[in-house]
This record gives C-alpha cells, sequence and structure tokens, in this order.
C-alpha cells in the first residue's frame, strides 16, 4: 500500500481477530513503524475473578468504527489504520481489540494508536457483560 491515509482493515465480529492480518494490512513502504494493541480478556476486574465477557453490538457499531478510523486516518502522520472488535461470547485470553497504525515515526505511531484505542472505547456502541466466578455479573462500558 503507497497511498495516502487509509483505513485499510475494520470490523465488528464474531470470529476471532488477528493481530498479524491487521499489521500487514497497513503495511506502507514509506513506514518506519507500525504500532499495534490487542485488547485480551483477563481473569479479574477490580479484585473480582473474571470467568468470561459477552459484547453485545448496537447496529451503529461498524459506522461509529469507520467514523472512528477515519478521523484517526485523516490525521497527516498517520499511513494507514486497521481496527477491528468482537461481539459475542469470550473467554479469558480471546483477543476482544485489535488496533494497527502506519506512519513513518515511532511517536507518531503511538500517539496514533493510543488514541485510536481510546477512541474505540469512548465512542464504539458496544457492551460488555462480565461474568464473575462467584455466577454474579456486571454490564460495563456502555457509551
Amino acid at each position: 500500500m503507497t497511498a495516502g491515509p487509509t483505513t485499510a482493515l475494520l470490523a465488528v465480529t464474531e470470529q476471532p481477530l488477528d493481530l498479524a492480518a491487521h499489521e500487514s494490512a497497513v503495511a506502507d513502504r514509506r513506514a518506519g513503524a507500525v504500532v499495534s494493541f490487542q485488547g485480551v480478556v483477563r481473569d479479574h476486574d477490580h479484585g473480582r475473578p473474571v470467568t468470561l465477557l459477552e459484547y453485545e453490538g448496537h447496529p451503529s457499531a461498524v459506522e461509529t468504527l469507520r467514523a472512528v478510523a477515519a478521523e484517526i486516518a485523516a490525521d497527516p502522520d498517520v499511513y494507514a489504520v486497521a481496527v477491528s472488535h468482537r461481539v459475542g461470547r469470550l473467554d479469558i485470553g480471546d483477543v476482544a481489540l485489535v488496533a494497527a497504525v502506519s506512519t513513518a515515526h515511532r511517536a507518531a505511531a503511538f500517539a496514533a494508536c493510543a488514541r485510536l484505542v481510546d477512541e474505540v472505547k469512548a465512542r464504539l456502541p458496544i457492551w460488555k457483560r462480565q461474568v464473575f466466578a462467584d455466577g454474579t455479573e456486571e454490564w460495563v462500558n456502555c457509551p
């Protein structure tokens, strides 16, 4: 890929996410940096053991994800952006969010990837149900 800034890969899916595919999607001959992020389901939250998560997305989730990715891709330092979020049941260790950004230099790539992840977490209409080891549950991260 050698064109201007693009959103190279984007999905809201029940399928497992592939970090390498996202990194490959933002590959660019001009890029000296590709920064990526994986949000992984952990086994605890605020000191309570978690057994699984379930993500439920609003029908507008893809459009919101597309808008966030386009905002990051519009940064003149960014060559390409890739971002995807899982929905459905996820077990401990599963990847819930993947993001990758390419730029000429590492500082810009780290900053752009951090902005991408922060904006997705803040704006994406995907709700998370946490199931705890004691059988209780709660809905969290509802924008």
